[in-house]
């Protein structure tokens, strides 16, 4: 059905990264990379063998003012984890099967076919009239670790557009 058995990578949301950082730290996690967005970045931080972990927040200033990541973080806190993406060999084969099960997405595949990254997000999940948890399929080709900052910001916007956020 197009699935790998693995997590691609597993993502936080906060108020604060290097904070919520510490715990992966002391877990012998390191940090990567850093991805900036219009309102929102993400510190990526990695340990061989595991998930890579995504850890976002909105900026402190005026850019972070339009982001849905601190209404999420004070409705859920920074402790919940907000999504798993799960590697997929085909990431359409991948979606046939679960819309067949009832799956939803929240809208199309983010990359272009035969790219180094495509990634989609389920609807999010409800809870009491909030968008709360989503799971991403990852398609990755080529040897391709990283993530693309055009891509994560489309992802963010299409829960944004089914949450109402």
């Amino acid at each position: 059905m197009g699935f790998f058995p693995l997590a691609d990578h597993l993502t936080f949301r906060t108020d604060h990264i290097d904070r919520r950082a510490e715990e992966f730290l002391r877990l012998g996690y390191r940090f990567s990379e850093t991805l900036q967005y219009e309102d929102w970045f993400a510190k990526v931080y990695r340990k061989p063998g595991y998930p890579a972990l995504f850890i976002d927040q909105a900026y402190e200033d005026e850019r972070g003012r339009t982001s849905i990541i601190p209404g999420w973080v004070a409705k859920f806190g920074d402790r919940t984890l907000h999504h798993i993406a799960v590697r997929v060999e085909d990431i359409e084969l991948a979606m046939d099967h679960l819309q067949r099960a009832g799956v939803r997405f929240a809208g199309p595949v983010v990359g272009e076919r035969g790219g180094p990254l495509r990634q989609v997000f389920t609807v999010p999940e409800d809870v009491n009239g909030v968008a709360f948890s989503v799971v991403e399929l990852t398609e990755r080709h080529e040897g391709y670790l990283g993530f693309s900052p055009p891509q994560a910001d489309s992802l963010m916007k299409s829960t944004a557009r089914k949450s109402g956020a």
